[in-house]
């Protein structure tokens, strides 16, 4: 085995994901992100390139989509990272040849082979909008030039990386949007999830497009991300009674002036069991005596961070009661609880309930931090859920999202694609009946152009060469194919989208922390128009281009556009 090969079979055999901090700072490597992770198709196709010498040709491919996800006005661009990473190592080892040599047909030329085994990035040239960027329809998100087998080889690869990654951090947006900024949001998605690389991708651009936290602890370590959780149901049934709780003493913080010795627990918990039903007008018998023990035995396990699941029987009538004497026994004890998680049941009127019964305890026991507990909710929440739940005055601070946030269950794809639009210096465009299928032809350059309030007016696309739009100036944009609609736009701002990633066989930029991309999404959302954000009926973003591209896009579709003939 040689050396690249057992390197591949180690990444994908061994970790899987795995930290690697290289000269090129990639945090991450995933062993499946390789060469071979395409179609067929795009094999077959650089071997007919081969053998028709067009592997010197240039091309230039652009990767973008059509409509923006969700029925809404924007896209978060993500994945930029993840793809950087997968050409800086783009190579094929040798047990990838020899796979192929069995995968073509016998009559497969071997020197084509060689030819496979000797490809790198060093000829490519990648040019991007930054990661965590607002993007529209039409406008690339990824230029990627360079010898034509090389970059049709990375297709399939670059828009795995980018699609998903991109509508997730879209999702994420929406759910923040939908929720207020007020509002903790936390990514509850890895059991639910399309395998594990979708799990972790899912935490990371969940938290880029602005989720505070994720329960996936390896997301957590790789990414940086909070990482947060609790307790589940089964802890709490799996306790029926007080005696089944072991550890049963808690030492008490210094602050309380208390004895430095450990304190008996559960006589605290047992001298508000009565005062805590009646204020809360809850039978005693209604109180679940296993909810009670488990409670018990996660607060005295973890005191400082006491947060429990309310809902296994009963929230009004056991859970919450339950909750609050022990939350008041560790009060003694100078040890604050942190808030309770709710995952069935009418979560507006019962986040009402709890919050009215965490004042009343707050007054009875003189303790006002009992008002700003959490209150958590769960249970198969998707934008509609928090944009009804804003409707009702819910009481919910805090929302685990999963299901309908990783499996983007309203829009299962982005649908970026990925076209040729130059080779050797030659425009190539894709003609369709449907316009909107139409692709935009040649090297072009994308400005967005902002107004004086700082919110972004347009984005601008044009042909390599002209001359920049300048704040201040005025700008005609046109729509890409309808003669009518055109406009002058006099920006007070305007910004190039684009920079050079990787060039001369490396990285060019800067790479940005996860974190560091989250800010910048957050600002970006920040600047864009309410109306453009709002979730029924937004105004949509223009995408223009300039006269000159108008023009050649025209010129070049009248060119080879068949001339229809009647009789």
């Amino acid at each position: 085995m040689d050396s690249d090969s057992g390197e591949n079979a180690k990444r994908i055999c061994g970790d899987g994901f795995r930290s690697s901090y290289s000269e090129n700072k990639f945090r991450v490597v995933n062993g499946l992100v390789q060469p071979l992770l395409t179609d067929l198709y795009q094999i077959t196709m650089a071997y007919a390139y081969w053998k028709n010498w067009k592997h010197y040709d240039r091309a230039v491919f652009d990767m973008f989509f059509r409509r923006n996800p969700f029925h809404g006005e924007f896209t978060i661009f993500a994945g930029l990272e993840e793809c950087l990473r997968f050409i800086s190592d783009f190579r094929f080892t040798d047990s990838d040849v020899s796979y192929l040599k069995e995968l073509l047909p016998d009559t497969t030329e071997p020197e084509f082979f060689g030819y496979i085994r000797s490809l790198t990035a060093k000829d490519v040239t990648v040019s991007a909008i930054a990661e965590g960027s607002l993007v529209f329809p039409r406008v690339p998100l990824l230029r990627v030039e360079g010898p034509l087998p090389v970059v049709q080889l990375m297709e399939t690869t670059l828009l795995n990386l980018v699609n998903y990654a991109s509508l997730v951090a879209t999702n994420a947006a929406r759910h923040r949007l939908a929720a207020g900024s007020d509002k903790e949001l936390i990514e509850f998605g890895l059991r639910r999830s399309q395998g594990p690389d979708g799990g972790v991708s899912a935490s990371r651009y969940s938290f880029i497009g602005g989720f505070d936290a994720t329960s996936n602890v390896l997301a957590g370590k790789l990414f940086g991300i909070p990482v947060r959780g609790t307790h589940a149901h089964a802890f709490v049934s799996s306790f029926s009674s007080l005696s089944e709780v072991k550890t049963r003493t808690i030492q008490p913080l210094p602050a309380t002036g208390q004895s430095s010795h450990a304190v008996k627990f559960l006589p605290l918990v047992e001298g508000y069991i009565d005062v805590i039903a009646s204020l809360l007008n809850t039978p005693k018998t209604e109180m679940n005596e296993g909810e009670l023990a488990a409670f018990v035995a996660y607060a005295i396990t973890f005191p400082h961070s006491f947060l429990a699941l309310v809902d296994t029987y009963d929230v009004i009538c056991s859970g919450m009661p339950n909750f609050c004497v022990v939350a008041c026994a560790l009060n003694q004890l100078g040890y604050r609880a942190v808030g309770v998680r709710i995952d069935s049941g009418d979560l507006a009127y019962l986040s009402k309930r709890v919050y009215h019964a965490c004042n009343a305890v707050a007054e009875k026991f003189n303790m006002p931090w009992f008002n700003d507990l959490k209150i958590v909710a769960s249970n198969q929440i998707n934008e509609e859920t928090l944009l009804s739940l804003n409707s009702q005055g819910h009481q919910i601070t805090s929302f685990g999202i999963g299901t309908n946030l990783v499996t983007c269950q309203t829009q299962p794809a982005l649908g970026c694609v990925f076209k040729l639009v130059e080779l050797d210096d030659l425009p190539r465009i894709k003609l369709s009946q449907d316009t909107n299928k139409i692709t935009m032809p040649g090297y072009k350059e994308a400005y967005r152009l902002y107004s004086r309030d700082g919110s972004p007016l347009v984005d601008l696309l044009q042909r390599k060469g002209d001359d920049p739009p300048l704040a201040g100036g005025k700008v005609l944009c046109r729509h890409p194919f309808e003669a009518t609609k055109r406009a002058y736009v006099q920006p007070a701002h305007v910004e190039s989208l684009y920079k050079v990633y990787w060039k001369d066989n490396k990285i060019c930029q800067d790479l940005p922390s996860t974190k560091e991309i989250r800010s910048h999404t957050k600002r970006s959302l920040e600047l864009l128009r309410d109306d453009h954000k709002r979730a029924l009926n937004p105004t949509p973003y223009k995408v223009s281009v300039s006269e000159s591209l108008y023009t050649y896009v025209h010129d070049m579709w009248l060119k080879h556009a068949p001339i229809g003939q009647l009789s």
